[in-house]
């Protein structure tokens, strides 16, 4: 037996003793998937550039309805028309501006070893972000607050394929908005060690979360210029509106070289035409917008191009989520990003009020539009429910597995002597077995992807057991994983200067509130 077969075979040891014990399953290695293929193209390159050229149309002679007039002021230096609150694009200004954008870059990790590679084939997942409500089996639905924000927050950090925190988990609104950004932004540092966003809720939330992000990192403010080390989510006010506190976070990541994700919120035959053709222009224009304020304020900042294109319930009006509407619009997203030569983002999207049947299937269909439109960032990986109101731990986990078994999808595929395994065919014979042979001795347990929810039992034994189903299973992964959560090593003195930021910038009364 190889040193590697031999690792294989203790580490499943291990995850056969944890499993048996209760505790739990051995998981796949913290790493970034790659797309090794090329990603699926659903429209033609003359129909990008016809979405394209509708784009710039639209940015021209209807424009964008931006609120803050110093994000008007910038874009007339650049060459835009400012009338009231309208601005309207030039296209060759769009055009000569949005190339500065890096096609690739770093997100860096106070954790190294969790700094990620955004752009190229690279591809990466996220935890679920900003749902009001928290979930789970035993207690139900619940308003978010900062004892399940925190227990979400140790559960990301237990599940491998998750590489980033997609925002707050669930809102922990029992924090008082003032000074919400700093705890939250405090436990995310401490009890993860994942890449992290800031909201851009206004200027001072930016500020401050990005010097907490430079203490984790124990780097000085100009390593931090060079080096992002945290990402903004800003979604525009479909249809075509830019409001104050999302440009002022979009100034203050590009001043300070951190990354900004531009994600237009577009739902068909609502907030977008009902056309998906026509919702893909409006999003591309407000996106356009986006990345040209980037660049106007720090040409080479990066930049993120975020897709959220699906449609509604025309019946009542609902957000329809995980449906071949989606998967296209994903796919054609990432086209539309490749176009531009910059990242992408996309979503892993549910409506379903449980975990069940739908929460999954729509899950699957989401993930498998968003692997195969080649996200590079693909936020809400694992955890959303109820149309991104609900944050649920056991879908949490669930999530996590699709997730795992996409990137196992990805893995690529080794043809040589001795995976064509000729000896090993010729051994057995016709009409022989392969379960006793060396070569199936030396690799069953490590081959094939084990799903960590998935019961292969036979009915009886399944029976038996009380007949337990998915979301009961992944229950049951929930407390194991949170009880063997151990919080990342940090070194005492930086954990001691976030402590003493946020207790300042607490005592200064955070930033102000309208309540």
């Amino acid at each position: 037996m190889t040193e590697t077969s031999s690792r294989s075979a203790r580490s499943e040891r291990r995850r056969s003793r944890r499993a048996a014990a209760g505790g739990a399953p051995e998981q796949r290695p913290f790493a970034q998937p790659r797309l090794l293929h090329a990603p699926t193209e659903i429209i033609s390159a003359d129909q990008v550039e016809a979405i394209h050229l509708a784009s710039l149309r639209i940015l021209r002679d209807i424009g964008m309805s931006v609120l803050d007039p110093e994000t008007r002021a910038l874009y007339a230096r650049a060459g835009a028309t400012v009338d009231g609150e309208m601005v309207r694009f030039d296209p060759e200004m769009v055009d000569e501006l949005i190339v500065t954008a890096p096609a690739e870059f770093t997100l860096h990790s106070w954790n190294p070893a969790r700094s990620l590679h955004v752009g190229g084939d690279w591809l990466s997942f996220g935890s679920v972000g900003s749902a009001p409500n928290s979930a789970d089996l035993d207690g139900g639905r619940r308003t978010g607050n900062r004892h399940d924000f925190q227990n979400l927050l140790r559960l990301a950090h237990m599940l491998t394929s998750i590489h980033f925190l997609g925002g707050y988990p669930a809102e922990p609104v029992d924090i008082h908005p003032s000074v919400r950004h700093l705890h939250a932004t405090f436990d995310m540092l401490t009890l993860t060690d994942r890449v992290f966003d800031v909201y851009s809720l206004g200027r001072q939330r930016n500020i401050d979360v990005i010097e907490m992000a430079r203490i984790a990192r124990g780097v000085s403010h100009e390593q931090l210029d060079r080096e992002p080390s945290l990402f903004t989510i800003v979604n525009t006010n479909s249809p075509l509106t830019l409001d104050t506190p999302m440009s002022h976070g979009i100034i203050e990541m590009a001043r300070a070289n951190q990354v900004t994700c531009v994600t237009p919120f577009t739902l068909a035959g609502a907030m977008a035409p009902i056309t998906l053709a026509g919702a893909l222009a409006q999003q591309n224009a407000e996106g356009l917008a986006g990345l040209v304020l980037t660049q106007i304020v720090r040409p080479g900042s990066p930049f993120i191009y975020g897709g959220f294109t699906s449609n509604v319930d025309m019946q009542s009006g609902a957000p329809a989520f995980g449906t071949p509407e989606y998967w296209k619009t994903a796919i054609i997203g990432g086209q539309l990003a490749r176009r531009y030569q910059v990242p992408y983002r996309s979503s892993n999207t549910c409506a379903a009020n449980a975990v069940d049947a739908q929460a999954a299937y729509e899950s699957m269909f989401s993930i498998w539009g968003a692997v195969s439109g080649a996200s590079n960032f693909t936020m809400h990986g694992a955890g959303w429910m109820e149309g991104g109101l609900q944050a649920s731990f056991e879908k949490m986990v669930l999530d996590a597995d699709l997730l795992h078994m996409a990137s196992a999808a990805l893995d690529p595929l080794v043809i040589d002597d001795d995976t064509l395994a000729f000896d090993t065919i010729a051994e057995v014979g016709p009409g022989g077995h392969f379960f006793g042979t060396p070569h199936t001795q030396e690799r069953f347990r490590t081959e094939f992807y084990r799903p960590m929810i998935s019961d292969w039992r036979n009915y009886e034994t399944w029976a038996e057991a009380g007949r337990p189903e998915a979301a009961q299973r992944a229950s049951h992964l929930v407390t194991a994983f949170l009880a063997e959560y151990e919080p990342p090593p940090m070194d005492d003195a930086i954990r001691a200067e976030l402590t003493d930021f946020v207790e300042r910038r607490s005592a200064e009364g955070g930033v102000p509130t309208d309540f």
